[in-house]
């Protein structure tokens, strides 16, 4: 119980919201793409061929793990809910994209580089270290637990 009230605190500034909102929209849609074949994204069976195709295997489960980790994930974000779980996860999904896809494309997104990724790893990082702020799921269960 303590960890999960260390988990919940949480920076008390409305700043995180600013971050929360629009980076977690960025990763659910990202994660549907994968998932579930919305906003013209390849789909479980695609993602999981492309992951195989670059060397993360077993494909369908580091599909399934990216996905999942993008969706859910920025579902947390945008909720405020385990705000720095999530964001840690997501950092730890940003890093193995970075460094599995952009790198050797060099920095610019133009070229499929590693800039948009590097700005999604930075407002994660972000996250983990605010909380989810004043305006979180996560502040709500903080002051509850802390009466």
């Amino acid at each position: 119980m303590k960890t999960l009230f260390k988990t919940a605190s949480t920076d008390k500034s409305y700043g995180p919201l600013a971050l929360r909102i629009p980076v977690g929209i960025i990763f659910m849609a990202h994660g549907a793409q994968k998932l579930f074949g919305w906003f013209g994204g390849p789909g479980l069976d695609g993602a999981a061929g492309w992951m195989e195709s670059i060397g993360l295997s077993p494909g369908l489960l580091m599909a399934l793990l990216a996905g999942s980790a993008e969706f859910f994930g920025g579902l947390a974000l945008i909720l405020g809910l385990l705000t720095r779980p999530a964001a840690a996860l997501l950092s730890v999904t940003m890093l193995v994209a970075i460094f599995s896809v952009h790198i050797q494309n060099g920095f610019f997104m133009s070229a499929n580089g590693y800039e948009f990724a590097l700005a999604l790893l930075a407002a994660s990082v972000s996250l983990l270290l605010s909380g989810g702020g004043k305006l979180s799921a996560d502040n709500m269960l903080y002051k509850k637990m802390s009466q």
